[in-house]
């Protein structure tokens, strides 16, 4: 080995030992990373596991949270409702114990046509009273109550008619040979009050309601049209969720103050079996309301003539033939609140047999509907007793719709 030949050995030996220290420092290096990276996957797994751990506890919480939320507020709802319906029950009572007196007094006072006049402005206020409270007693789960005896179509919209504020600014117009059936009446009355106060509320004072009575293959409808500014789309969806419940109406929810009209409507028109809807464009540029009683909810039976009390109507019968007193000066009588309502022009009736469907009710004919048109003749100036007597039978027609026999309960409807 030559001198030259010795430090070039020891200098690859050299650097022969600092690779191999520096390969297993490397090797050394990766093995730690190695098992720092195992390490960091455990843990990442553990804390996945973890989230996936609080992720289901967060989402049984929150479900069971919103269980006993609603479960809260469905007892407070409940209870809400037993209290406003034991609130409202008492006030019926104490609103036909007052329909009494206004009774008794209008058959003790009746020959005088001032005081049956401030009589009957009592009446159509306490029959206002009666229909909010009924609709509040409605959406509480309570029940209406129920005629006997059937009441024909018109009846019923002239009983609607008479619950309203504004009740003078409504037309009746049509009619049809078909009454309403006994369960029927007193929903159907109501649902046409409430669609009527929204009709009289929402459009100008003084511009006239109509109802158009009309028989249609499946029923009648009954047409409510107003000249008010109409209903947004917006407004529309939520009427006709209201007018078609899924789901129990929550009183909460109708606002403050609450509107009741259309969610009493929807309510009963689901518990009853018939239609309203409130989607259409009146000819005036309002709102068509439209109320459609199918076939099961109409009869051919002729409603009976309404009670007549003896004591009132011989009185009334023997007014117009006793000896008049001598005349004296005394200030005109008041203009009555109830005008005089024009009759609907009585139909033909068929002549031969009269063809009926297989549920047993007349078929109807095509023909032109009936209107109510007033008499075109000068009115002839009537005596005290006779606008009495005329004052009496108006306001026994109006409420011939709403005379009922209060009876609770689902078996009774």
């Amino acid at each position: 080995m030559t001198f030259a030949q010795g430090p070039l050995l020891w200098a690859l030996v050299v650097v022969a030992l600092i690779a191999v220290g520096a390969v297993l420092r490397a090797r050394k290096t990766n093995i730690g990373l190695r098992r720092q990276n195992s390490e960091l996957h455990q843990q990442r797994d553990m804390l996945q596991r973890q989230r996936d751990e609080l992720h289901v506890a967060h989402t049984g919480l929150t479900h069971q949270h919103s269980t006993e939320l609603a479960e809260v507020r469905r007892d407070a709802e409940e209870e809400t409702k037993a209290v406003l319906k034991a609130a409202v029950r008492t006030l019926q009572g104490l609103a036909d114990e007052q329909q009494v007196v206004i009774e008794n007094a209008q058959q003790k006072y009746g020959d005088d046509p001032g005081m049956l006049a401030d009589l009957m402005a009592i009446d159509h206020a306490n029959s206002q009273f009666g229909r909010r409270a009924q609709g509040i007693a409605v959406l509480c789960g309570g029940w209406l109550g129920r005629r006997e005896t059937v009441a024909s179509v018109f009846d019923v919209a002239r009983s609607a008619q008479g619950r309203i504020r504004q009740f003078d600014r409504v037309r009746i117009n049509g009619q049809v040979n078909f009454s309403v059936v006994s369960k029927a009446v007193e929903p159907v009355a109501v649902v046409l009050a409430e669609l009527l106060a929204n009709a009289t509320n929402y459009s100008a004072p003084g511009t006239p309601v109509e109802i158009n009575i009309q028989a249609v293959p499946t029923g009648v409808c009954l047409i409510v049209d107003d000249a008010g500014l109409g209903m947004g789309q917006e407004e529309k969806d939520r009427a006709a969720a209201l007018l078609a419940p899924q789901a129990a109406i929550s009183v909460s929810s109708l606002g403050i103050p609450p509107q009741f009209g259309f969610a009493v409507s929807g309510v009963l028109a689901a518990r009853y079996g018939f239609r309203v809807s409130v989607d259409s464009v009146s000819p005036y540029g309002g709102v068509r309301a439209v109320v459609l009683l199918p076939d099961e909810l109409l009869t051919g039976d002729v409603p009976a003539p309404p009670p007549v009390v003896a004591h009132h109507e011989a009185e009334v019968a023997a007014l117009p033939r006793r000896q008049a007193p001598a005349p004296s000066p005394t200030p005109p009588s008041p203009t009555p609140l109830f005008p005089p309502v024009a009759q609907p022009i009585a139909a033909p009736l068929p002549t031969g047999p009269v063809a009926t469907t297989a549920g047993g009710l007349p078929k109807r004919r095509r023909k032109s509907p009936v209107s109510v048109v007033p008499s075109a003749e000068p009115q002839p100036v009537r005596s005290n007793e006779e606008t009495a007597s005329r004052l009496g039978a108006f306001q026994r027609g109006t409420r011939s719709g709403r005379d009922m026999t209060t009876m609770e309960g689902p078996e009774f409807q």
